[in-house]
């Protein structure tokens, strides 16, 4: 596609007709098959979400977290206190909607409104979460949101370059991968290297129904093992809108 140019023939980028700043993320639940997301709340969920933290056998889960691990449920609590408190990054609590129990968390933050641009982070997942139908509808539930109700234009992830659990789990949720910031956070006392991925809105809908078609009940065997794999349904949504 040939580059719009101005009065200078300068090339410039697509015009934005319309463009009004986004509304920013409501503090209210959200809701799919599995799970719900609700606002994080120390009082109801603090002492659930350290439980099932302590179903790791170590800390190797906080490694590449700017917090924790915590050595106690007060401690865990001060932190879901202060994370309550704030309004970016605004935490979400994952609800088993089979258990009624908060089994992890993830937040919208870096929220800007006026670009239409907002980052998933702080995603920390029990070992009652990962690797579960829940972790991925979590993920769908927070994209959902940003893209159909609140209408963001980018939607990204970020981590440690050396984070290979991370950065996998983005490419797997449909995330494209763009490149390292190097040295751009200092945590823990050390130096990290930032690996950035996005989803923008023009590849959502694709994206939106091959997550649809991955959570449908009739794409897990009575066992509850998956019939087809979600990278496998991104493609072929992506082939088809190509």
């Amino acid at each position: 596609m040939q580059a719009r140019v101005n009065a200078f023939q300068q090339p410039i980028g697509p015009d934005v007709a319309g463009w009004t700043a986004r509304p920013r993320p409501p503090l209210a639940p959200a809701e799919g098959c599995y799970c719900r997301l609700e606002p994080l709340s120390a009082a109801r969920h603090a002492a659930e979400l350290y439980q099932a933290f302590s179903q790791a056998p170590d800390g190797r889960d906080w490694t590449y977290m700017s917090v924790g691990p915590f050595a106690s449920e007060a401690e865990y609590r001060a932190f879901a206190e202060g994370a309550e408190a704030g309004q970016d990054p605004l935490h979400h609590a994952v609800i088993d909607l089979a258990s009624g129990r908060a089994v992890g968390t993830l937040s919208l933050m870096r929220i800007d409104p006026a670009n239409g641009v907002i980052e998933v982070g702080f995603v920390s997942f029990s070992p009652l979460l990962k690797r579960t139908r829940i972790a991925t509808e979590a993920q769908f539930l927070l994209m959902r949101r940003v893209f159909d109700e609140l209408g963001y234009r980018r939607y990204e992830w970020k981590c440690d370059s050396l984070n290979a659990p991370s950065r996998s789990a983005a490419a797997r949720l449909g995330f494209e991968f763009e490149g390292v910031f190097r040295q751009a956070v200092v945590y823990k006392g050390r130096s990290r290297d930032t690996a950035w991925f996005s989803i923008i809105d023009s590849e959502w809908p694709a994206l939106r129904a091959a997550y649809e078609r991955w959570l449908s009940p009739d794409n897990f065997d009575a066992e509850g093992g998956q019939r087809v794999g979600l990278a496998e349904l991104i493609a072929r949504e992506r082939a088809a809108c190509a």
